[in-house]
């Protein structure tokens, strides 16, 4: 029972890291509130900026993308109980997220600046994308997502059922809603700085990149029904009228 227990308090220990990871990320990316954010704090000469900002967006995308992968899921069974992969997981990716914030080096030459009604509707765009990303994990799982779930199972000594195949709300119009809400977070602002693009930038080759060994590992899982989903479903970017088209080039009499 002592085992158990420690499971679950490891899982909220490991959600309110990424709590604290989130809430931070509201302002570093925003400039809002926070001590250092992606343009304010101390200035360094270019290239160290470029190198470490690199380094540390490297350093991200490569713990959070080979975790996720079931070859290191299988492997880590060897060291840690099932029930707390995906808490070291998540704490592991907020520890990155905060040593990201931390050590990065602001580069403030301007790159655009919009004012007057574009640059609000860019604020909206930019807090639209991040409630897009918050609802995303609500409108799968939430607790599964970051661990909670898995340690209440473990808990009750009961076995984790199976996971279904599920296309809720956001899912039916993209395949990756909490990616999309991410860009829309990254990329709208009327201030975009030099230190700003390559963040954006580096993180949008991240997620494109990602994305393909998500999709691979969906397609290994699920087979034909995740197949048959793509199909049906951009990644992305959302085609509101592409049925309609589809509808408007059947010829008349042609089944339904």
């Amino acid at each position: 029972m002592f085992a158990r227990l420690a499971i679950l308090l490891y899982a909220i220990v490991s959600y309110g890291v990424f709590t604290l990871s989130f809430l931070y990320a509201l302002g570093f990316v925003g400039n809002y509130v926070v001590p250092k954010s992606i343009d304010v704090g101390s200035h360094t000469n270019l290239s160290e900026a470029i190198v470490v900002n690199l380094l540390l967006l490297g350093l991200f995308a490569i713990q959070h993308s080979a975790m996720a992968r079931p070859s290191f899921k299988r492997w880590m069974t060897k060291l840690l109980p099932a029930a707390c992969q995906r808490s070291t997981y998540v704490l592991l990716s907020s520890l990155i997220l905060l040593l990201l914030f931390w050590q990065w080096r602001p580069i403030p030459t301007p790159i655009w600046q919009i004012d007057g009604i574009a640059a609000w509707l860019l604020i909206g765009l930019h807090w639209l994308g991040w409630v897009i990303v918050f609802a995303s994990t609500y409108m799968i799982d939430h607790s599964d997502l970051f661990g909670l779930r898995q340690a209440i199972f473990a808990l009750r000594g009961a076995e984790m059922p199976g996971q279904s195949f599920r296309t809720p709300l956001l899912y039916k119009i993209v395949r990756h809603p909490l990616m999309l809400g991410f860009l829309l977070a990254f990329w709208a602002t009327p201030e975009m700085t030099a230190g700003h693009l390559l963040f954006a930038l580096g993180n949008t080759v991240y997620i494109l990149v990602g994305l393909q060994f998500e999709e691979r590992d969906l397609i290994a899982e699920f087979g034909a029904t995740y197949q048959e989903y793509r199909r049906r479903v951009p990644m992305l970017v959302p085609r509101p009228f592409a049925r309609r088209r589809t509808e408007d080039r059947r010829p008349a009499g042609a089944p339904q």
